[in-house]
């Protein structure tokens, strides 16, 4: 059985790499892997838990699953809570502030321009989400396919050299944060300088291989459109007070002792409030676009079902004692 549980991981961990391949979606794949892990524990609880009788040994199983589910839930209560904000303001149009002062067309003033910019709002944002809204940046601001190819490629390492040095920059920077193994100065401190140098060093390089301009996108980019204006007034509140309330998270947590998802939904009930203000005198259309109830309906929910999967599924090894065997 014990060999049984870590086959059925590597199995499944082997079909999530290969999501594209088997065309079957890792969230699918990473839910199965875990119950399927936690189903031979408890059936072979009598291998695992030897020196246990029957019903004690069931009530051992489920309450260490219930314990590594208060860990995961408070993980994913933090990402579900960061998406959130991050849908609102984008909802709001708030990134507008930042991207419409990027006027550039010369290649390499705008890579440094974007990369730099990635690179400190991946700290605030997390890397994936970072990473999703430079993307879509970059459609509306550069033509040519290649170079869509080559600015996407060092925006991605810069979005993860960015995520890596925040306490909320990456899930596993936001794992270590929870489980205590790091603080939030210590990590920004030993970490800062080595992924700033993760990004210069690529980025130094295609300096010298970028020359001129490039050809301005002239595709208009509609997924988020809104049919009306939101005023500059609402763009600069909501985005000023949803990035504050995400970069608050770490200084909550250093003032309360307060896990950090505690801090995210005190920063996305503050967010809603002001929304909810900011839109009682606006027009039916203009509310139930911009409400909450809409922008929820584009939380990333497959990403955060398959933390919850491979998650549950590390909790099952950790359980098993197969975690403290490899790490012995």
């Amino acid at each position: 059985m014990y060999l049984t549980l870590l086959a059925v991981f590597v199995v499944g961990y082997f079909f999530i790499a290969l999501e594209h391949t088997v065309k079957i979606d890792k969230a699918a794949t990473a839910l199965l892997t875990g119950t399927l892990c936690w189903v031979i524990y408890i059936l072979g609880r009598d291998v695992f838990i030897a020196d246990m009788p029957g019903d004690e040994s069931i009530h051992f199983v489920t309450e260490s699953l219930r314990e590594n589910l208060g860990e995961i839930a408070e993980i994913l209560f933090f990402l579900l809570g960061a998406m959130t904000i991050v849908e609102i303001i984008d909802a709001h149009e708030g990134f507008s502030v930042i991207t419409d002062r990027i006027t550039t067309t010369n290649r390499v003033k705008l890579l440094w321009i974007l990369c730099l910019l990635t690179f400190f709002l991946s700290a605030a944002l997390d890397n994936l989400t970072t990473a999703i809204v430079m993307s879509a940046l970059l459609r509306k601001l550069i033509h040519e396919k290649r170079d869509l190819w080559m600015f996407a490629g060092l925006l991605i390492i810069a979005a993860n050299a960015g995520g890596a040095w925040s306490p909320i920059g990456d899930v596993t920077t936001i794992m270590l944060w929870i489980g205590g193994q790091v603080t939030a100065m210590h990590i920004i401190k030993e970490i800062f300088l080595p992924s700033l140098v993760c990004l210069l060093v690529p980025l130094t390089i295609m300096s010298f291989r970028f020359k001129g301009d490039i050809a301005k996108s002239t595709e208009i980019d509609d997924e988020y459109s809104h049919g009306f204006e939101v005023s500059n007034f609402d763009k600069n509140l909501v985005f000023s007070i949803g990035i504050g309330a995400l970069l608050f998270v770490p200084i909550f947590k250093t003032i309360t002792h307060l896990p950090p998802f505690m801090g995210v939904l005190l920063g996305l009930s503050i967010v809603w409030i002001t929304t909810e203000i900011l839109h009682r005198n606006k027009t039916v259309e203009e509310k139930k676009t911009l409400a909450i109830s809409n922008v929820l309906r584009r939380i990333d929910t497959p990403s955060i079902l398959f933390f919850l999967g491979i998650l549950v599924a590390v909790g099952a090894l950790q359980s098993a004692g197969h975690l403290a065997d490899m790490s012995r």
